[in-house]
This record gives structure tokens, C-alpha cells and sequence, in this order.
């Protein structure tokens, strides 16, 4: 007898809008959605009783675009205790008794300004001014830190990065191999993926063309040593990164019947993945071994975005129907 695919836990209906995007706190019991198009990157310091009106940071980076932000993952079997540098080179890992205890109990003021040291939360990537470029951001100072490729202009709108056209996703990452600085995996236009390290900006360190169409979301897992992509054509692709060598290389392809995949996202554990598709379903997957475990078929939208609460514990998905929801799913082995 074939299983009825799950219901949420949970539907949180409190947008206006369609749900572009959605992050889980690292450790807090908070879930944030929603992301605006007004060409700034903002700040918001929270507290028990609600949110303010007034974020606590706001740079004006002046890009217009679909591209979403990406902060830093961090491989977890990194050191706990590094801190970052002026010229973005960090030791980082799982958040540690030190940073719950500032997070938790310090003011909220305090924990922000205090905890952007740690896990690289000083610096966000995102796509630049030229939007063929993508751009890392110091939160700290609100200034440019460094630029993907370094030779082009950022006021240069008619130069496009060797034919592959705007950057659509982002994940700002740090390999264990990397000496503790920043890389950044990019995905285009032309749906090509090209992997930049700040210690090169000129130069990506490889390219690679897994896609036929623009690439719109790339995720890396917790070890930094892989991850997932999904495009606007029908597939999906699995694969391994290589920081030795800087390879990036196909594990799995698996192809879809409804083309559109407008978000990816692995478990922590790197047990299971899951997609957001235009089809208006949320796919999980075997990290593994690739093979499809469930389809959700709770939104009736465009699903935009789809991720992992830090204990693996919880999923929630985002959708054009201005839904936010939440799933328990394969619940990790204590």
C-alpha cells in the first residue's frame, strides 16, 4: 500500500505576499522569512517582545535583482574558537557554549555586535551592482570587502562575466582546506557554477557547466565538501568539491518532469536534502544516494525556498501563496 504523503505541523500565513525566502536561527527557536528588493541589506536586532521597526544595520548596496544573499557555512569539524580576521580569514565551526551563552543571555544589542565575529556572521555575499559580479560585504564596517572578478567594474553594467550573464544564487562558504578564507560558489545565467577564493579574486579557482538553463540555487552541506543545485531546466545535481584541487564534480543527476527548482537545502545531519519547485512541491531526497524519498504537495504556488532548522529536527518551506510551512520528516536518531 503506497504511503499518503505528510501534512505539515504547522502553517504560518502572516505575509501579504508571495515568501521568497527563509532561514532558520543557528540555535533559537526562531524561523525568518520574507526578503525585500529595495537594494539594501539590513540588520534587525530582536528581542522577547517583537521585532523593531528599525533595522540596527543598513547598507545601501544598490543591486535590484532576484539573487538571494548567502552568509557563511562553516564545516563543522572546523575549530570552535577562531575569530575573523581584516582580510577574511577565520577559524570557525559549531556554535559553541561561549557564543549560546553571549546569544542567549547577553542583550540583544550586545549578542549582535559581540557574535559577528563568529562563524563568519561579519560578511554576507550577494550579487553586485553589475549583476554578472558578486560582491562580500563586511556587516561590521557596511563597506565592499572584495569583488568576483576583481577586473571588472562595479559601475560597468554593460559587462557581462564572459557571456554567463547575472549571478542567481550564492553560497558563501569555508573549506576546511582553505586556510580559514572565504570562498563563494556562484551560479549563472547560462547555468554555469563557478567557485571563487578571496585569496584569487581574479581567477575562479574552477567553472563548470552542470545546468542548460539559469542556475537558481546551490546549498552546501555541512562538511563543505559537497552539495546541490537546482535551475530553471529539469534537473537536479549532486556534487563533490574538492578544495585540494578545486574540483567540482558530478555525483548524481536526477531528472525531473516538471522543469523548475527554485531552492535547495541539505539537512545538517547530510541525510536528507530537499527542493522547491515551481511545480508547487517540496522534493526530499536521500543526500546519499540520491534516490527520492517524499513529494509534498501542500502549496499551491510557485515554492520559492525550503530549509533546515540547526537540529534537523524541523523543515519549513516558502511559497508564492504567501504561506510559510513547517514539516517534521524523517526525524533524525537521537
Amino acid at each position: 500500500m503506497r504511503k499518503t504523503a505528510p501534512d505539515p505541523v504547522a502553517v504560518l500565513r502572516g505575509h501579504r505576499a508571495s515568501v521568497t525566502d527563509i532561514c532558520f536561527h543557528p540555535f533559537l527557536p526562531f524561523l525568518f522569512s520574507g526578503q525585500g528588493r529595495d537594494g539594501t541589506v539590513k540588520i534587525w536586532d530582536f528581542s522577547d517582545a517583537g521585532l523593531s521597526r528599525i533595522p540596527l544595520l543598513k547598507i545601501e548596496t544598490n543591486t535590484y535583482h532576484f539573487c538571494k544573499l548567502s552568509t557563511v557555512k562553516t564545516p563543522s569539524a572546523l575549530s570552535k574558537e577562531g575569530k575573523v580576521s581584516e582580510v577574511g580569514q577565520m577559524s570557525a565551526g559549531e556554535v559553541s557554549d561561549f557564543e549560546k551563552e553571549v546569544f542567549v543571555d547577553a542583550p540583544c544589542s550586545e549578542r549582535c555586535e559581540e557574535n559577528m565575529h563568529h562563524e563568519g556572521l561579519q560578511y554576507v555575499a550577494l550579487s553586485g551592482e553589475n549583476s554578472s559580479m558578486v560582491e562580500i560585504w563586511d556587516l561590521k564596517s557596511a563597506e565592499r570587502f572584495v569583488q568576483f572578478p576583481s577586473n571588472i567594474p562595479s559601475n560597468s553594467s554593460s559587462v557581462r562575466n564572459n557571456g554567463r550573464g547575472m549571478c542567481m544564487a550564492l553560497q558563501l562558504f569555508l573549506p576546511s582546506e582553505s586556510q580559514g578564507f572565504l570562498n563563494v560558489l556562484a551560479g549563472y545565467e547560462d547555468g554555469s557554477m563557478l567557485w571563487w577564493d578571496v585569496r584569487n579574486p581574479g581567477v575562479p579557482m574552477t567553472s563548470v557547466k552542470f545546468h542548460s538553463e539559469p542556475v537558481l540555487s546551490v546549498c552546501i552541506d555541512d562538511s563543505c565538501n559537497g552539495g546541490i543545485s537546482g535551475a530553471a531546466d529539469d534537473k537536479i545535481v549532486m556534487y563533490s568539491l574538492q578544495p585540494s584541487s578545486g574540483a567540482c564534480v558530478v555525483k548524481k543527476e536526477i531528472s525531473l518532469e516538471r522543469p523548475g527548482i527554485s531552492g535547495t537545502a541539505i539537512r545538517p545531519d547530510g541525510k536528507i536534502a530537499a527542493t522547491a519547485g515551481w511545480d508547487h512541491r517540496i522534493r526530499i531526497y536521500n543526500y546519499h544516494k540520491g534516490n527520492a524519498l517524499a513529494i509534498l504537495k501542500y502549496h499551491h504556488a510557485t515554492c520559492n525556498a525550503v530549509t533546515y532548522s540547526s537540529d534537523s529536527k524541523l523543515m519549513a518551506s516558502a511559497s508564492e501563496d504567501t504561506t510559510v510551512a513547517l514539516w517534521e520528516l524523517y526525524p533524525p536518531r537521537v
